[in-house]
């Protein structure tokens, strides 16, 4: 996995992308797939990602993520 991550970060650098921009896309994907994985249970979702459920709410908001059972 680290070596995929090296590689994905080189490739975001020669591409010329901001941090900012991709640590929200990172966060946004993250959050959206541990929600599928929990079925859409918020709170089972923020157990996966180990953060509040409040925290995984708000950011869901902020990126305007669905919640899909």
């Amino acid at each position: 996995m680290r070596d995929k991550l090296e590689a994905l970060i080189q490739e975001m650098l020669d591409r010329g992308v901001h941090y900012e921009d991709a640590r929200q896309e990172f966060e946004k994907v993250f959050i959206t797939r541990a929600l599928q994985r929990s079925k859409g249970s918020v709170g089972e979702a923020a157990q996966l990602l180990g953060l509040h459920r409040n925290t995984v709410a708000r950011k869901m908001a902020e990126y305007r993520i669905q919640r899909k059972s």
